[in-house]
């Protein structure tokens, strides 16, 4: 990602949506929104919703599934112990285990799934276009348009919703 975008940053939450909703109206594209906690009326204002919920429902349906078919097969089928005249198909007693591991599985294909759709792996580089977006401070990003008619709205649009500042930058990988 090595490109001219424009940076709005704005003091509060409610200018910064003002923003939004004002710039989605004349048809700008948001790239991305920065803020120090989420937002999240900014990310459905930008339509873009999360399957991260039916993910994680079904890897939770099929790992209880496996690990209650696991402990069925060992169990009864593959090696049945008869001790002390219990049947071989204890099934309540494989709930608390397939809880557990259940969980875990849960736990770790969510932390893959969400890896593998964020791109992040060890020794990326991060993008940040604005460091104050980590304190106190919430920033939009668009691509910068062609037309200079079009930057000069962009700007006008967003220092009238409240921005603090409106600012040109080439955002590069650091490290």
């Amino acid at each position: 990602m090595n490109k001219h975008f424009v940076v709005g940053v704005f003091d509060e939450e409610a200018q910064l949506m003002a923003a939004v909703n004002e710039t989605q109206k004349k048809g700008f594209q948001i790239q991305e929104i920065y803020s120090p906690y989420p937002v999240y009326e900014a990310i459905e204002a930008m339509g873009r919703k999360t399957r991260f919920t039916t993910a994680a429902f079904l890897y939770g349906l099929f790992g209880a599934l496996g690990v209650l078919a696991f402990m069925y097969y060992t169990a009864v089928i593959d090696w049945p112990i008869n001790y002390g005249g219990k049947p071989t198909n204890a099934f309540p007693s494989f709930l608390v285990v397939t809880i557990v591991i259940t969980i875990l599985v849960v736990t770790l294909a969510s932390l893959f799934t969400f890896s593998v759709r964020a791109k992040i792996f060890p020794g990326k580089s991060f993008v940040l276009p604005d460091v104050r977006s980590t304190d106190d401070k919430f920033v939009m990003v668009f691509n910068n348009p062609d037309n200079k008619n079009d930057f000069e709205a962009l700007a006008r649009i967003l220092k009238d919703e409240g921005a603090v500042e409106v600012y040109e930058k080439n955002i590069e990988p650091e490290n």
